[in-house]
């Protein structure tokens, strides 16, 4: 019996790479039917490139930036020969989300891709809430007398409507090194229009773009984000998150909550928002305690009615 072919989506690659090519140099911009993970895509290609198949993935920070850069170049390739890509996938079948945990999607209703480049910045701390703040502001530009509805979830979930709605995205950055640079993959996911009701069954509390905007497609999607994605990467390069602490302020969902944190200590305390280096801030006992991101996870706690039937935001 015969198939129909599959459906593809017009993804405009020549426009986005018009479009960024002047702040990434030789930049390339693929679209791939099908793949595991984007993110694993772009760094075992770094990998090779650097030709060390076994280099550490880290994330942003986890890995001594110095000793990194007086490493030798393995095989004598040089740092430069990895550059810059945007890869989407229009379906990923083993996407990765932070601390190991899945992220699911489906073809057609969301967006899934990485951006990887070259990036030395003099801190990598608060790179992810920098990262998420371009891309909220972009999907939710700010409005005169209005409260934001994309809101960020420390370090890396973006959530609509006060969380009340349910989760809209996420964010992985990972790096590895190559050569004597230190390449940056930024995977992100989001969810575009309703998921299908099995999937949306499995994942419970989520939202999509769609509520922003109900014509939003996954390539509408990443035109209007990765121009703004690029630039905040860079400006991270130069300036560090310290000049975006009050742009994230006003998006925070945290902020001014009570929480429960996989940290210890503490295991909960009242949240007070993130300092210059993206530190979430928890004062508990009296004392007020910094956490970075690592391995804590970090979720508001529920009250009233709604605790009994909202799934926890995670």
């Amino acid at each position: 019996m015969a198939h129909d072919p599959p459906t593809h989506l017009r993804w405009e690659a020549e426009s986005l790479w018009q479009q960024l090519v002047p702040v990434l140099p030789h930049l390339s911009v693929e679209v791939l039917a099908r793949c595991e993970s984007t993110n694993s895509v772009l760094i075992e290609r770094a990998r090779r490139a650097g030709g060390d198949p076994d280099a550490p993935v880290s994330q942003p920070g986890a890995l001594d930036a110095g000793a990194a850069g007086n490493a030798p170049t393995p095989h004598g390739r040089r740092g430069g020969d990895v550059e810059p890509c945007l890869l989407v996938a229009e379906q990923q079948t083993r996407g990765r989300g932070r601390l190991g945990r899945g992220w699911l999607a489906a073809p057609g209703t969301s967006l899934t891709f990485s951006m990887s480049l070259p990036l030395a910045p003099r801190d990598w701390s608060g790179l992810s809430l920098a990262a998420g703040l371009a891309i909220a502001e972009a999907l939710d530009p700010a409005t005169e007398g209005a409260p934001p509805r994309v809101l960020l979830k420390w370090p890396n979930d973006l959530w609509l409507d006060g969380g009340e709605a349910g989760k809209l995205g996420g964010l992985l950055i990972e790096t590895v090194t190559v050569g004597r640079r230190r390449m940056c993959v930024v995977g992100v996911g989001l969810n575009v229009q309703p998921l299908p009701a099995t999937l949306a069954a499995e994942l419970g509390g989520h939202a999509s773009v769609s509520a922003l905007d109900p014509a939003a497609t996954p390539p509408g999607v990443l035109a209007r984000i990765a121009g703004p994605l690029v630039n905040a990467l860079r400006a991270f390069e130069r300036e560090g998150f310290a000049p975006r602490v009050a742009a994230y302020a006003r998006r925070d969902l945290l902020r001014g909550r009570a929480v429960i944190t996989s940290a210890a200590p503490p295991s909960s305390g009242q949240c007070e928002g993130v300092d210059e280096l993206g530190a979430l801030l928890v004062r508990a006992d009296g004392q007020l305690h910094r956490i970075v991101s690592g391995e804590v996870s970090v979720r508001p706690v529920v009250q009233g009615p709604a605790a009994a039937t909202r799934p926890g935001v995670r």
